[in-house]
């Protein structure tokens, strides 16, 4: 049965895409705790990261670093922080979460609640950032 993050690369399931390339998907987190939390996948359908090869789980850091930067670029911040959970959805993922404060990355904090219309527009303006991050 294919996951939630299987049916969204698919386009069964809407999502607000922010990258992508023949391995990997990128999309905004539905459940944001700052503007800009994007959720990076692998194509393939694997539960834990560290099921990948070596090669897919650098490859997969490799795109979500060019992520992150569009991500700093769109929405200017400290750092954008790194975190791996993954059990929540039994599908490999990467959160990128822009920080002015280590706090930004509490998952316990309060999510955003977001309209579509904002939803869209922190897609574009991250999606405008990695098309010239990837020229």
């Amino acid at each position: 049965m294919a996951t939630i993050f299987s049916k969204i690369i698919a386009g069964e399931i809407p999502s607000y895409k922010v990258a992508e390339n023949d391995k990997f998907y990128a999309f905004l987190d539905i459940n944001p705790l700052v503007k800009g939390h994007t959720l990076v996948v692998p194509k393939k359908e694997v539960d834990y990261i560290f099921d990948l090869s070596d090669e897919e789980l650098a490859d997969m850091h490799v795109f979500a670093k060019h992520v992150a930067l569009a991500i700093q670029k769109a929405f200017p911040c400290k750092k954008v922080g790194e975190a791996v959970i993954g059990l929540e959805v039994p599908h490999a993922h990467i959160h990128l979460i822009p920080m002015q404060k280590e706090s930004d990355m509490l998952f316990s904090n309060p999510k955003l609640k977001l309209q579509p219309e904002e939803f869209a527009a922190v897609a574009k303006a991250i999606s405008d950032a990695w098309s010239g991050e990837n020229k």
